[in-house]
C-alpha cells in the first residue's frame, strides 16, 4: 500500500511536469500567432486549452484521493499541497497563453504588434519559453539551485516590460489608444505568465526545504 502510495506521488510529479511542457508549448505558438497574425495557430491555443483545464481537474482529484485516504504529513503533506497549488500555477500559464491567441484573433487580419515592438515581444516569447523549460525541470528534479536560476531571469520579462512602457508613453507613439490598450494587455499576459512560474519555483523550494523564500547559494 505504501509502495502503491509513493507511486502515485511519483506519478502525479510526472504529470506536472507534462503540464509545464503543455504550457509552454502554448505560450510559444500564442506567441507565432500574435506576431505572424496566424489566426489558425491561435484558434489552435484557444482550443487546446480545455486539455489543460481537464489535466488540472485529473490531478486536483488525484491530490484529494490522496488526502482522504493516506491522510499524509509532513513532508507528504506537503508534496499533496504543492502540487495542488503548482497546477493552478501552470492552469493560469494556460489561460495567459490562451489570452495572447485571444487578442491576436481578435485583431486578425492586422498584426496586434506594431513593427517596430515586434523585437521586444519576440524576445518575451523566448524569455517565457525559457523560464517554462527550467519549470519543467523545477519540478522533475525537485531543484532548488534551478529554482533561484529561475527567479533571476524572470528579471528579464520585468525589464522587457519597462521597456514596453516606455514606448506606450513616448510623445511620439503613433499608433493610438486601442494599439496602446493592446499592447498594455499583451505585456501583462507576459510579465504574469513568468511570474506564475517564478511562483512554481517558490513551492518547489518550500516542498524541499520547508523555507517560502529563495535564497542563491554562496559560491
Amino acid at each position: 500500500m505504501r509502495q502503491h502510495y509513493h507511486e502515485e506521488l511519483d506519478d502525479i510529479n510526472n504529470c506536472l511536469v507534462e503540464m509545464a511542457n503543455t504550457v509552454g508549448s502554448a505560450m510559444s505558438k500564442a506567441t507565432t500567432a500574435l506576431l505572424d497574425a496566424d489566426i489558425e495557430l491561435a484558434n489552435l491555443v484557444i482550443q487546446g486549452d480545455d486539455h489543460i483545464d481537464a489535466t488540472r481537474e485529473s490531478i486536483e482529484q488525484r491530490c484529494f484521493t490522496l488526502l482522504a485516504r493516506q491522510a499524509p504529513v509532513a513532508t507528504d503533506l506537503r508534496t499533496v499541497t504543492a502540487a495542488m497549488r503548482i497546477i493552478s500555477d501552470l492552469e493560469r500559464m494556460g489561460d495567459l497563453a490562451v489570452h495572447v491567441a485571444k487578442l491576436a484573433r481578435m485583431r486578425f487580419p492586422e498584426h496586434a504588434v506594431p513593427q517596430e515592438l515586434r523585437p521586444i515581444f519576440l524576445e518575451a516569447g523566448h524569455v517565457a519559453e525559457s523560464l517554462v523549460s527550467q519549470t519543467a525541470v523545477v519540478i522533475a528534479k525537485l531543484d532548488v539551485e534551478a529554482a533561484v536560476a529561475l527567479e533571476a531571469e524572470d528579471d528579464l520579462m520585468d525589464q522587457l516590460h519597462r521597456q514596453l512602457f516606455s514606448e506606450l508613453l513616448s510623445k511620439e507613439w503613433p499608433h493610438g489608444m486601442e494599439a496602446a490598450i493592446d499592447i498594455t494587455l499583451l505585456g501583462r499576459y507576459y510579465e504574469r505568465f513568468a511570474d506564475h512560474a517564478v511562483s512554481v519555483a517558490r513551492r518547489v523550494v518550500y516542498l524541499v526545504t520547508g523555507e517560502r523564500e529563495m535564497h542563491a547559494s554562496a559560491d
